[in-house]
């Protein structure tokens, strides 16, 4: 009788699953198409500078971007999935601000203000929108990871008496 009764928790285990996995997929993608971005104009951006280069700026969020493409690929825990977001948003908010704000100089970051949309910002402001909304449902999402495998899982074992 109890065959006849589907089991819903594997069923919606394995579809949360595959979510998590294009999940992280569409995150990944997204970082490494906003870290190419930002590596290709980095060197049309060199003569914008302060103390630091607009240049440089763009250089290190392209490593950013592409250290948290593999951390959401290969690490697989909610700080890589945090760091990521952290990073897409952080982007993200940056190119809206310095889109629609004259900021000026602040400290040793030079004034990026450029009030247009070229092709370039719109597919990075795209690709970083996607990442925040994929690692958002990564981040809001339990994982499915099943406690209690691995050498380190005998610590947390209690021993059950018989009464």
């Amino acid at each position: 009788m109890s065959s006849l009764i589907p089991d819903v928790s594997a069923r919606t285990g394995g579809t949360r699953r595959v979510l998590r996995a294009v999940a992280r997929l569409v995150a990944a993608a997204a970082l490494a198409w906003n870290a190419y971005l930002h590596a290709r104009l980095a060197d049309q951006y060199d003569t914008v500078s302060g103390t630091i280069s607009q240049g440089d700026l763009f250089r290190i969020e392209a490593g950013l971007a592409s250290l948290a493409a593999l951390l959401v690929l290969a690490w697989r825990r909610v700080p890589g999935d945090l760091f990521a977001w952290l990073v897409a948003a952080g982007g993200l908010a940056l190119l809206l601000v310095y889109r629609y704000v004259d900021v000026g100089t602040l400290g040793p970051v030079p004034n990026m203000y450029e009030p247009v949309w070229s092709t370039e910002k719109r597919l990075a402001a795209v690709a970083q929108a996607i990442a925040v909304l994929a690692t958002i449902l990564l981040l809001v999402t339990p994982s499915t990871r099943r406690r209690g495998r691995g050498a380190h899982a005998a610590r947390g074992r209690r021993l059950r008496l018989p009464r």
